[in-house]
């Protein structure tokens, strides 16, 4: 399965969603206090969203998967 990720860091109601690119189905969505607990934790750098590096861009979704798991099993 291939993943995208959509981020929009610089509107007033921020978010970050990682996309099934073949299908357009939102995997998982991180926005408001998720991304601000991310960020204090530096798990989130923008420049990193902006790379066109696969190495780069696949473990960045993987964090992201791994965020969003954890939160959700708190």
């Amino acid at each position: 399965m291939t993943y995208m990720i959509d981020a929009w860091l610089d509107r007033p109601h921020p978010y970050v969603r990682i996309l099934n690119r073949d299908t357009g189905e939102v995997c998982a969505l991180l926005e408001d206090d998720a991304l601000d607990e991310l960020r204090e934790q530096g798990g989130l750098d923008p420049a990193e969203l902006s790379t066109n590096e696969p190495g780069v861009v696949k473990e960045l979704v993987r964090n992201l998967f791994l965020f969003c798991y954890a939160r959700a099993l708190r």
